[in-house]
This record gives C-alpha cells, structure tokens and sequence, in this order.
C-alpha cells in the first residue's frame, strides 16, 4: 500500500518540461523503478501488451485513459484523478465529468499531458486509444497498457476478459472482475447458441450514412457463428468513418439475413449543435433495403448508442444479451 501522507503540491509546468525533464526520466520510469512507487509497496505481475510488467497494487492515485477500462474500473470502485473526459460516454459518467477532482486530460488526437502531470498518479491505466502515447506516459508515471486487442490470443472478446481479470489482480477486487467476467461469458454463450449460420450485414451509422462497420463490429461477430455476406466482396476490413463508398444497392443485391448496426455518429455527439440522425432512421431511409430480408422480416440488432466509445467488457456483455434475444425471437 503506498504511503499516505500528503505530499507537496507539484506546481504546473509546461508541456516541454514534462516531455524532456531529466529529472521525471529518473523518477518515473515503469515498474519497480518508480519515483513514485512506495518502498516496500506490494507488487502484481501483469501480462500487458508490452510484455510482462510488475506494478505497485492498490495504486492510490490512478489515471484512467483507457476508455474500455471505464466501467470496469467503475465496477470496481475505483476513482481516476484524470481522466480524458472528452471520451466519456453521454451517459453514466456526470460523476466524473463534473468532478473538479478529476483533471480533463483531453483526448488522444490532443492529450492534455500538462494536466496529466499535475494530477501526479501513482499509475496511468493506458493503451488503446493512447498507445502511441506511451512513452510519454512512462515519463510521468507506470504505465500499464492491458487494453483489449485483435491481436491478442483468442480474440479481442477472449482479451476483454484478460483485461477485466488483470484489473481486478490490480485493485485486490478479483471476485468483482470475475462476477462481470462470467456475465459476458454467459451472455457471449447465449449469443452463440442463438446464431446458426445466418448472414449478417454489419453496418456502422457514421458521417449520416450507413456503411461497412466490420472493421469494429466485426470483434463482435467473430465468436458468432454468421457469415459476413461482405466478406466475398473483399470489404469486411474497411473504416467505420464512412469512407467506403458501399453503396445500399450492393446489400440489397446480397440481401443478407441480418443486419447488425453501431451508431457511431450518436455515440460521439456531444450535446452541442445539430443532434445527428438516428441509425434506426437512417436505416428506415434507405428505399433500395425495402424488400430485403433483415428490413422486411425486422431483423436488425442496434448496439447500445455509447457502443463505439465504450468498447469494453459491459458493452460486449450488453450487445451479446441483444443479439441473443433478438436471434432467439426471430426464431420462435
């Protein structure tokens, strides 16, 4: 457990000097070399992406990044003294975004890293979104990259769990990870259990037009057992920023079973300005779909609306739940 006499305000510095201090180099390494780490602090082992690191556990002052860690570390009990509040999802976080205690550290396109600094964590929960920040990050504080990835052994679902069981070893809350660890379990199962073979168009609302979300989503069908009807076509990789060119005649034309959709133009509306079209009325727009299976038969899945800047082992859980509810009808 670390120290927990107050320490000395570290005033604010600019931006070159937490980049290029000699003096955070020394003191903020990684690991069991940290400034900030307390003599004697007990230690976890954690397999991250970087390879196998040690950590100080229970960590006192955490920054969280990572926006696929948030709700878990909610979960948790955990309380960030920074966090990038521009990713926040809409819903679920005025807790944080409204905390004064918890510093706004920007975005990954402009990370706030002065701010960061100020906060002084113990530990900086990073990755993802934030991996090319890294080295930056380790000269403030430990870094501890453990978000889910593609690359992963088992997939990005499989890598879902390994972040929610790490987090839990972190914080000594094991039982809590491994409660939300079997609910998406649970759920993934149902899901499997409730697709058999169908096709699947899966779809992202982005830029107020529907185009290939695969590329995201495509984490999500890939323990499913459903046949992306783009696959053939060469275009299951492409960007969910509409950038495609995947014309509504050319689904027509394959006229898949299903259609599975992710909002991504909602999940990043802000409040501020004109609010974007729903998926679901985009959808509802396209007359080329009108005789198409997934549009006459009603079979569309519409992920949570914060899917896209949630990401993590919740909204796997959640997006499950819906698509095994929604098979399991359809097939009755």
């Amino acid at each position: 457990m670390y120290d927990s006499r107050p320490r000395p305000a570290r005033p604010l510095i600019a931006l070159g000097a937490v980049l290029g201090s000699a003096a955070l180099l020394a003191a903020c390494s990684s690991g069991t070399d940290s400034g900030r780490t307390a003599a004697g602090a007990e230690q976890v082992t954690l397999t991250t992406n970087l390879g196998e690191k040690q950590f100080p556990k229970n960590p006192e002052r955490v920054a969280a990044l990572d926006n696929t860690s948030f709700a878990t570390l909610k979960a948790l009990g955990v309380k960030p003294v920074a966090a990038p509040k521009e990713l926040l999802p809409a819903t679920g976080y005025d807790d944080w975004r409204n905390d004064d205690s918890i510093a706004d550290v920007g975005s990954h396109r402009e990370p706030k890293l002065e701010e960061l600094n100020a906060a002084e964590p113990d530990l900086i929960i990073g990755g993802y979104r934030f991996a090319e920040q890294q080295d930056e990050l380790e000269k403030i504080a430990p870094t501890v990259d453990i978000s889910p990835s593609d690359e992963a052994g088992g997939g990005y679902v499989a890598s879902l769990k390994t972040q929610t069981e790490q987090l839990g070893e972190l914080f000594g809350k094991e039982k809590q990870a491994a409660k939300i660890v079997a609910e998406l379990e649970s759920a993934e199962k149902a899901a499997i259990e409730a697709t058999d073979g169908e096709t699947v168009f899966l779809a992202v609302a982005s830029g107020g037009k529907i185009d290939n979300g695969a590329s995201r989503i495509g984490r999500l069908a890939e323990p499913l057992n459903l046949r992306n009807v783009l696959s053939a076509e060469g275009q299951e990789e492409t960007s969910v920023h509409n950038d495609s060119g995947l014309a509504p005649e050319t689904i027509a034309e394959l006229n898949p079973d299903w259609m599975i959709v992710m909002d991504r133009d909602t999940g990043v509306f802000k409040g501020e300005g004109e609010a974007p079209t729903p998926a679901k009325s985009l959808v509802q727009g396209q007359d080329a779909w009108e005789k198409t299976t997934f549009v006459s038969e009603n079979q569309i899945v519409y992920l949570p609306t914060d899917f896209y800047v949630t990401e993590g082992a919740q909204a796997y859980t959640a997006s499950f739940e819906l698509i095994a509810e929604a098979f399991a009808e359809a097939a009755e």
